[in-house]
């Protein structure tokens, strides 16, 4: 088995929540597994969740993304910024834990994609910048694992909140694809809020099968960029089968 570096960026507050456990959990089969894992305990590091100029160092000013690319090339971003980048360059997968909070990440975690992602690094403010399936980050894999209160029903295709693949794609299509990394099906826990021991153990064996196959797992086939589409940024006509509309068309 193909060992690996793995990071793992995790957003709770409760230390006791099923969060926690799922994390320690995570951590414990990819140790056994012999991979090496680095976790990013968003709230236990008291992450600072606003990207501002106090990221670029003294004197920063100007157009905001232009600061920011000056300061990744100069080295003058913040030290826990720069901890972040060569964590995740030195990763070979990326796991992002979170609770869907309104449908998206906790501001924490948003925090951490704002800052980490900066000009340089996670983008390019010019048009010869590589994106969706290239980038600095292209080869490395990438996995979400998301506990929702929401029953799986609410999370389907015709459920009332929305499948739960496309409330996920500005996530994994928008920033870990964007960026890069091939992404994997996220491992989705229903009804969180009201998991029995039962459920908290096929749970558990749930979380261990994926990880346990995180290296060999065919990755969602995002259309990328530099084959799919045309200088307008519009998919190429004839790449979709007849009727396939929204989130849909970006997936091969």
């Amino acid at each position: 088995m193909v060992t690996m570096n793995i990071h793992i960026v995790y957003a709770h507050p409760d230390r006791n929540s099923l969060n926690a456990s799922l994390r320690d959990e995570a951590v414990q089969t990819l140790e056994g597994l012999g991979h090496a894992v680095t976790v990013a305990d968003l709230y236990a590091m008291n992450w600072k969740a606003v990207a501002d100029y106090d990221d670029f160092g003294p004197g920063a000013e100007g157009p905001f993304m232009t600061a920011a690319r000056e300061a990744f090339e100069q080295d003058a971003q913040s030290a826990d910024i720069n901890a972040e980048q060569e964590r995740l360059l030195a990763a070979d997968a990326v796991i992002l834990q979170f609770p869907l909070w309104w449908f998206t990440v906790p501001a924490i975690m948003k925090g951490w994609m704002d800052r980490v992602f900066t000009n340089g690094f996670g983008y390019g403010d010019n048009r010869v910048w590589k994106r969706y399936g290239d980038g600095v980050l292209a080869g490395k894999r990438a996995m979400v694992i998301v506990t929702t209160g929401a029953g799986e029903p609410h999370l389907s295709d015709r459920g009332i909140n929305g499948d739960i693949n496309d409330l996920l794609f500005p996530i994994q299509h928008g920033v870990l694809f964007y960026t890069g990394m091939q992404v994997l099906s996220p491992v989705v826990v229903t009804g969180a809020a009201i998991i029995d021991d039962s459920g908290y153990a096929d749970t558990v064996k749930h979380l261990r099968g994926r990880l346990e196959t995180l290296a060999e797992t065919e990755p969602i086939a995002y259309r990328r960029q530099t084959e799919d589409y045309d200088q307008a940024k519009r998919l190429l006509p004839g790449r979709e089968a007849e009727g396939t509309t929204g989130f849909a068309l970006h997936i091969a």
